[in-house]
């Protein structure tokens, strides 16, 4: 096809623009192996990476070699990211034979150990294939009333919970797994889950810099990797939209006040706050101007083509889609130079399960609980 010249100046093919489509788009899959549907979406959208559920595991040794045959569908310039929730407690998609980890809240009441379970936790899960790992979730929860967050959180204080997500970051990623810091501002204070509708945070601005923010600003001086926004509305900040679809919470909080350069991802596209809410191309442009590089679509493959088409479009359509596209896929291959370039040999599967992590998780399970 011919190139179409941009406003800018700025050459830029059909090609182009569906390999910057493809590097900010997540995906997830229906089942535990690669099928033809599958493969015939991943070569026509060339994704950033996937992102594995429960629905996709059996046992280790099946999910290194699904992790390893989804890594060679992508092209090697651009090595998949191999994604999990592996937060420990109710949210760990990987469980026995895997160490099964106590939830954080357990971990931050057995704070000395952080650091030791973050490790075990990333050598498990390098050890299976991925290299990034969607935790640890840097909420305080701080409402009681919260359905979805609770035991999720290392706890109720702001310091506490600053001081735990340092901990485990800074051990996963030395241990070689990308961390990511979720769910940006802040979802510790939500009565509603986002999976179910879209919640709406009351509380003013000063609450919300102390309360909210206060970890995230932790993680970022930890060197986070990554960060997750929320499907959030925070009325102090944006009475209308949601943190993941506002042009008013990252760029200026996220990015301008606590300085973060790194790869913000969203919340999965597909849960009810964000999903059927707004048509795909108002999600996208939305998204894109507040600050998102990539976006997760977990499971169905219509919305993962919609996303990707529509992910096209709008850099065709639009100036600043082009431009804050071309930021994004720049930040998400400096985050693979940062961690996968020169990442150390992945660890053994035998590692996995391993007795001494198994003792370490009923250790930290039995203070947590006392």
């Amino acid at each position: 096809m011919a190139e179409r010249v941009l406003a800018t100046g700025d050459q830029t093919t059909l090609a182009d623009r569906k390999r910057r489509a493809g590097q900010r788009l997540i995906i997830g899959l229906s089942g535990p192996s690669v099928d033809d549907d599958l493969r015939a979406l991943v070569q026509e959208i060339q994704p950033a990476g996937f992102v594995l559920f429960g629905r996709n595991i059996e046992e280790p040794e099946q999910v290194l070699e699904l992790n390893r045959e989804l890594a060679s569908l992508v092209a090697p310039s651009s090595p998949a990211i191999l994604a999990v929730d592996q937060e420990g407690g109710r949210v760990q998609r990987v469980r026995a034979p895997a160490t099964v980890w106590p939830p954080m809240r357990d971990v931050g009441r057995a704070a000395m150990h952080t650091h030791e379970v973050s490790s075990a936790m990333a050598l498990e899960l390098r050890a299976m294939g991925f290299n990034l790992n969607f935790a640890p979730v840097s909420d305080v929860d701080s409402n009681p009333a919260n359905p979805v967050i609770a035991d999720r959180s290392f706890g109720r204080t702001p310091e506490l919970v600053s001081e735990q997500v340092v901990a485990f970051i800074r051990a996963h990623q030395a241990a070689g797994m990308v961390a990511c810091a979720k769910h940006f501002p802040g979802h510790g204070d939500t009565e509603v889950d986002s999976h179910l509708a879209l919640p709406v945070v009351e509380r003013e601005e000063p609450d919300l810099r102390h309360v909210e923010l206060a970890p995230f600003a932790a993680a970022v001086r930890a060197g986070v990797g990554s960060v997750m926004s929320s499907h959030v509305v925070y009325p102090a900040w944006d009475e209308e939209w949601p943190a993941t679809l506002s042009a008013r919470i990252i760029p200026r909080l996220l990015r301008d006040e606590l300085n973060y350069a790194g790869v913000v991802f969203s919340d999965d596209m597909e849960m009810k706050a964000i999903h059927g809410r707004w048509e795909t191309m108002t999600q996208v442009t939305r998204s894109t101007h507040a600050g998102i590089d990539v976006l997760l679509s977990c499971e169905q493959p219509g919305l993962q083509y919609d996303f990707f088409h529509s992910l096209v479009l709008a850099q065709e359509r639009d100036q600043g889609q082009h431009n804050a596209t071309v930021d994004a896929v720049e930040r998400v291959d400096t985050l693979r130079r940062r961690f996968f370039l020169n990442a150390s040999p992945r660890p053994p599967l035998s590692v996995v399960g391993d007795l001494n992590h198994k003792i370490l998780a009923a250790m930290v399970r039995d203070r947590g609980a006392a």
